[in-house]
């Protein structure tokens, strides 16, 4: 059984999860993410072997040939298909790809992804994503995070996707209006 705060990610118990994650209507099934207890908030060193987006990437964990697919917490960055989206992923590539990085991970969210923090050298990556304008600060249903103020601090100094005139669109409403970048 896994028991979820409200922001909206999970510490799994001592007993085996499996945790699916629903087609949304797109015919996939379910499939199973984990069916081992994680490890919560621990601390481990991990190679950034791809860059999915702006705030997702794919680690490789010392002594384990599974890569871990990473969402990282306290931010959201624009989607792939979506205006900003190509930036921020390269803005991630840029900061982290084939890099050592300290993985903070905080388990997983209530849809089976692990959620972590990642730091570099002493620099928090999605502070530093959110700092420079490549995402907003987030957190899971209580809207802005834990790096609102560098948010704001980008919007006044235009930064990234503040930089436009037209206030950029959340991810999270860009999917509300277009679904999901799935294929793209």
């Amino acid at each position: 059984m896994a028991s979820c705060g409200i922001d909206g990610v999970c510490a799994a118990s001592l007993v085996s999860v499996a945790i699916g994650v629903i087609g949304l209507g797109l015919g996939l099934g379910a499939v199973p993410i984990s069916s081992q207890a994680a490890e919560v908030n621990v601390v481990w060193t991990g190679w950034v072997s791809g860059v999915i987006d702006g705030d997702t990437v794919v680690l490789v964990r010392p002594g384990q040939s599974a890569p871990i697919k990473l969402r990282i917490e306290g931010i959201d960055a624009p989607e792939t298909c979506q205006a900003g989206g190509s930036e921020a992923r390269a803005a991630m590539v840029h900061l982290a790809l084939r890099k050592a990085v300290q993985v903070q991970d905080l388990g997983q969210d209530v849809y089976g992804r692990h959620i972590g923090r990642l730091t570099l050298e002493g620099q928090d990556l999605g502070a530093e994503m959110v700092r420079t304008g490549q995402a907003w600060a987030y957190r899971f249903r209580t809207g802005s995070g834990p790096y609102a103020g560098l948010q704001r601090q980008a919007q006044s100094q235009k930064a990234g996707l503040f930089a436009q005139a037209q206030t950029a669109m959340s991810p999270s409403l860009f999917r509300k209006f277009h679904g999901p970048c799935w294929g793209v």
